[in-house]
């Protein structure tokens, strides 16, 4: 056998294999029998055509057939023998036989490329952190107490702890009732904080077949168009429950703590701390997947397409499954490749980044990995130690743990700069806020100052239109104009006079007269 490895690409390789006939004798033997099995010859049974009969009339033609199969037989050999790693489905090519002497053949093949890693180490990358406060814990004990509740008939509404049935009817602002705008037999918690507190407030006192009102304003249509919409409806009762909370007796606690607490206090300070684990957890999660995404961001490079397909057709098979347990009919198979084709790109991406860091960070898993984890996991699950190594080795856990082994490395080697979930909250709404200003459009006849600021600073860079002069030079030569005009009408240009209605006033008096300043003050002193 010759075989040799081209490298295409970084991301490509092909196989170039040479096999002589004595190779592939055994092979060829194996087809003939095959297909011996399925002719049907006159004079003999089906099956029991002698091999020479066989060779001399279908010969050519079943070894031909037979040279396929054996090609992609000996590639896969290959590729465990020489730990070749396609990724995704190889593609045979040039298939050369000649009968009696060799064959030969290429396969191109995708392969995860080796990459030079950059920064991936040293990063300082937002985690969100939920603080669990005691009013958290109470709003989640009310809901669970809630689910437990039990609603007793009632006549009249006497305070908030109660549920009502009511048809709304909406009104314009003349006070008439909407065509269309009906919705009957609406459930309503008064106890809800979310439900609107003037429905809270207008229903109390009020008996079956009473109406009361509320308003509320579209936030979202206000938030689009800047011009709020009030919504006005009257409400009437038509039916009228009191809320009933189960009695906090040891037996109910035990109930819905599963066991693991006997009194209300003891069930509340569990579940502040499956509160906090699952927020934690989510924390967590939510760091790993923003880290791992920088990493990836961080080194760009081709990702081979037929890897991407490949994962795409498991995710897409996965989503198709599930719809289908969840009795989803006529599943789109080709909007799911669309929508779900950047979670493949991504995915594929952070496998080879994954592969990487592996080989430059030396991470590994060990049998010795795999026996500690058997030994956590046994005790909780009730299977023993061997039986789950066993199921470990066999259902590839390995490869999890490896990126569970990898994930934990990035931990240790980035930075976390932590955040609280209401600043990270308060920083959305007044990025939300932001855009919804820079969207509003401008008021009738006026433009956004930025965009006047712009045009501004345009017109002052634009040239002079043609045949027209900038109006601080055009004041200039117009003043000019106007002092040669008066020079030629024979009159003094207006500059001169003033200046020589200045000398006047200092020259001395004719004889005979005063100056004007003079005289006046005389005048005034004579008064």
């Amino acid at each position: 056998m010759d075989k040799k490895i081209n490298v295409i690409s970084n991301i490509e390789h092909e196989l170039e294999v040479t096999l002589g006939y004595d190779e592939i004798k055994s092979d060829i033997d194996e087809a003939y029998k095959e297909e011996r099995k399925k002719i049907h010859l006159d004079g003999f049974r089906k099956g029991k055509v002698p091999m020479p009969i066989l060779k001399q009339m279908y010969g050519d033609a079943i070894e031909y057939q037979a040279s396929e199969k054996i090609a992609n037989k000996y590639f896969w050999d290959l590729v465990e023998a020489d730990n070749l790693k396609p990724i995704s489905t190889p593609s045979l090519s040039d298939i050369q036989f000649e009968k009696g002497k060799h064959l030969s053949f290429k396969v191109r093949y995708e392969v995860k490329p080796k990459l030079e890693l950059k920064d991936y180490k040293g990063l300082e990358i937002e985690k969100i952190v939920f603080d669990v406060k005691d009013e958290d814990v109470d709003k989640e004990t009310d809901q669970i107490l809630k689910g437990h509740a039990t609603y007793e008939h009632a006549e009249e509404i006497t305070d908030k702890n109660f549920r009502i049935v009511a048809d709304l009817q909406r009104y314009d602002k003349d006070g008439n009732a909407m065509e269309g705008s009906v919705s009957n037999g609406m459930v309503i918690d008064l106890s809800d904080e979310k439900v609107n507190p003037q429905i809270a407030e207008n229903a109390q006192n009020k008996k079956v077949n009473e109406t009361f009102e509320f308003t509320f304003t579209d936030e979202v249509i206000a938030k689009k168009t800047g011009e709020p919409e009030d919504f006005i409806y009257k409400g009437t009762v038509k039916k009228i429950e009191k809320i009933v909370m189960p009695e906090l007796t040891e037996e109910f606690i035990k109930k819905i703590s599963q066991n693991k607490a006997t009194t209300f206090e003891e069930y509340k300070a569990q579940l502040k701390e499956n509160i906090n684990n699952y927020y934690s957890s989510q924390s967590d999660n939510v760091y790993t997947n923003n880290l791992i995404s920088e990493i990836v961001k961080n080194n760009e490079f081709n990702v081979p397409l037929g890897y991407v397909n490949f994962l795409l057709s498991r995710i897409v098979e996965q989503e198709k499954e599930n719809a289908a347990k969840q009795g989803v009919k006529n599943f789109d198979e080709e909007e799911a490749k669309t929508r779900l084709l950047p979670k493949a790109d991504f995915t594929a991406r952070w496998q080879i980044v994954m592969e990487n860091i592996v080989e430059a960070e030396g991470i590994k898993v060990e049998d010795a990995d795999l026996e500690k984890l058997a030994k956590e996991e046994a005790s909780k699950i009730g299977i023993s130690e061997d039986k789950l190594l066993k199921y470990y080795k066999d259902s590839n856990r390995a490869d999890s743990l490896l990126e569970e082994k990898v994930f934990e490395f990035l931990k240790e080697n980035n930075i976390a700069k932590e955040i609280s979930a209401e600043e990270k909250a308060k920083q959305g709404q007044e990025a939300t806020e932001a855009a919804a200003e820079e969207k509003k459009p401008a008021k009738r006849g006026r433009k956004p100052k930025a965009e006047k600021e712009t045009e501004a600073a345009t017109e002052e860079k634009k040239p002079a239109k043609r045949g027209r002069k900038p109006k601080v030079e055009k004041e200039a030569e117009e003043a000019a104009t106007e002092e040669k005009k008066s020079a030629k009408r024979g009159r003094k240009p207006k500059a001169e006079k003033e200046a020589e209605a200045a000398a006047e006033e200092k020259k001395p008096a004719k004889r005979g007269r005063k100056p004007k300043a003079e005289k006046e003050a005389e005048e005034k002193k004579e008064d």
